[in-house]
């Protein structure tokens, strides 16, 4: 009896003609298929700032001043914040608020004063920044 040897060869033809067949169907069908759109929010870039703004100031140790349309700064706490843009916000519903963050500051920091700011619903909201 002859022993048996090893085959070492593959059909490949199979593979191919699947493979083909595959192309074929995902090049009729991809044009089909619905494509998605996303429409992001728009915003805007303006270099100047605008008239009267309401300053919310991140400093470096992470302690929060404000300051209101005519120039006057005082240091408040994070619980005072609310209480001051519901009642600027009251008098003047239009008030431009700026968000200024020391170079310093934490990244955190500055999110966490713009979370508060944007539970008040206020509708225009701004980051100032400085070159220098």
């Amino acid at each position: 009896m002859r022993p048996r040897r090893l085959k070492n060869e593959i059909n490949v033809v199979p593979y191919i003609d699947v493979m083909l067949v595959l192309l074929v169907i995902f090049m009729v069908a991809t044009p089909m298929m619905q494509t998605g759109s996303v429409d992001l929010p728009s915003t805007g870039k303006s270099s100047a700032v605008p008239e009267n703004p309401y300053r919310v100031m991140v400093k470096a140790d992470g302690s929060i001043a404000v300051q209101d349309a005519r120039g006057k700064e005082k240091s408040i706490d994070r619980r005072q914040l609310n209480d001051l843009l519901v009642t600027e916000l009251e008098a003047n519903p239009e008030l431009p608020v700026l968000v200024v963050g020391d170079k310093a500051a934490r990244y955190d920091a500055v999110l966490e004063v713009l979370d508060q700011i944007k539970l008040q619903n206020i509708k225009r909201v701004g980051l100032e920044t400085v070159r220098k």
